[in-house]
């Protein structure tokens, strides 16, 4: 769930920890400086990522400060000033680092009225190793995501759950800066906020109702009115509740996948899904759909985030006909991704899916065509998948999957047309590695 931008903790300056040390422990307990009480307006979604981005940080989303192809220019879109979690390339400030190594704080949280059911590492057992392996297998290694636990136990906040009055699409405040600041102050003594660049806060599976009725787990990424602990906002921070049990009995190999959802937000990303349950991208990226089997991200935030080099991107901005080899996406080397630039802020995004790496899902491998508009806001539809076989029901029969547009990638001999844009996509050849020729054609 993704709302406003508030997403993740303990970022230094933005641009990662502040200190090079680990946690320390046993400090003396310390006043900590809370930010303007001032109300900050969030826009809502499901995934969350709420509040203002730090506009005097330097982005630390993708790869940093680095230089761009010029001929990739044309297809860096970008929307207006103000998009929330815009989808424009490169990501705008505030964001948690997405590259390299990134120490994730992780604090297991119960109340008076909701005791912590089992060990607090337990609780953390859900969610890792597998969450890192994800991170590390979607970005081809180049995120080191690393979880950090300087508190083994449950931090137990000083009011009932109730009290702090949090439901689905809660703001930030009043609700969510009273339970941060009673989590800095219940967690001070034994954690030195400046060693982290984001914070989970893994809430006792029974606070709250069921997943299953409402889900509740949000990020807030990049608000400058945070309250500050050791001279660092808690600007990003993801909030994970009660299990998201798809009801299929996998909930040990599947249910960990809402963090790495929410940590996506924390890393720029917008909810692709939209606030009233439509599928414009159905399986093909964990932004969109995190229950149920696992599922990878699009090439377009893989590109965001800088885990695809400038040189695995391909732009076709210009008129007539190129030819392009597209390699798998979840393998290693090779073009990953084939950009149509409609205009200044909207594209199509062309890529080759199969079944592998993160994408188990997958029934029809082929080509994905989706249409990027990077000026919508997150939980309105910024990305939208062509599906290639419409109205066929689609292929798969794994639980909690986006089953109509599970078969949408074009095969060998298909050709996605928009005439409006002037666009044309056919699949031209598949070699003996399984990589797919493509002609693309702008009129």
């Amino acid at each position: 769930m993704q709302q406003p931008t508030w997403k993740g903790i303990g970022r230094g300056r933005g641009t990662g920890a502040r200190g090079p040390g680990r946690p320390r422990r046993h400090r003396a307990a310390r006043a900590v400086a809370l930010g303007s009480a001032a109300a900050v307006v969030l826009a809502v979604t499901t995934s969350a990522s709420t509040g203002r981005l730090l506009a005097d940080t330097p982005s630390a989303a993708g790869p940093v400060s680095q230089a761009r192809s010029t001929a990739l220019g044309p297809c860096m879109i970008s929307g207006e000033l103000g998009v929330q979690m815009s989808e424009g390339i490169p990501t705008g400030p505030g964001y948690t680092r997405s590259t390299g190594t990134v120490r994730a704080l992780n604090l297991m949280v119960d109340f008076p009225d909701a005791p912590g059911e089992g060990s607090a590492l337990d609780r953390l057992g859900e969610f890792f190793p597998q969450t890192s392996d994800w991170f590390r297998t979607s970005s081809y290694g180049r995120l080191d995501y690393r979880p950090e636990v300087p508190v083994s136990d449950w931090l137990r906040m000083p009011k009932p759950f109730k009290k702090y009055g949090i439901e689905r699409g809660a703001p930030f405040d009043p609700g969510y800066r009273d339970l941060v600041r009673d989590i800095v102050t219940a967690a001070d003594p034994d954690v030195d906020f400046r060693a982290y660049d984001l914070l989970n806060v893994l809430i006792t599976p029974n606070a709250g109702p069921s997943a299953l009725d409402t889900v509740l787990s949000v990020t807030f990424a990049g608000n400058h009115e945070a309250p500050v602990a050791d001279g660092v906002p808690i600007a990003n921070a993801s909030f994970v509740y009660s299990r998201q049990d798809d009801g299929s009995g996998s909930y040990d190999q599947t249910g960990y996948r809402v963090l790495p959802h929410e940590n996506g937000h924390v890393f720029g990303l917008p909810d692709l899904y939209t606030r009233d349950g439509g599928g414009a991208v159905g399986h093909w990226d964990i932004m969109s759909e995190d229950w149920g089997a696992n599922n990878d991200l699009l090439g377009w935030h893989k590109w965001k985030l800088g885990w695809l080099d400038d040189t695995q991107v391909d732009c076709a901005p210009s008129r007539g006909t190129t030819e392009h080899l597209l390699t798998p996406l979840a393998g290693r080397g090779g073009t990953k991704l084939v950009f149509v630039p409609a205009d200044a802020k909207t594209g199509y995004a062309v890529e080759l899916r199969t079944r592998a790496g993160n994408d188990e899902a997958v029934c029809r491998p082929g080509v994905l065509v989706y249409r990027v508009d990077a000026d919508v806001d997150t939980g309105h539809g910024p990305i939208a998948v062509t599906d290639a076989t419409r109205d066929s029901g689609g292929c798969t029969r794994s639980p909690n999957v986006h089953a109509e547009l599970s078969d949408a990638p074009f095969t060998l001999g298909e050709t996605f047309t928009d005439r409006r844009a002037g666009v044309k996509v056919k699949v031209a050849g598949v070699d003996l590695d399984g990589n797919h020729r493509i002609l693309v054609t702008r009129d």
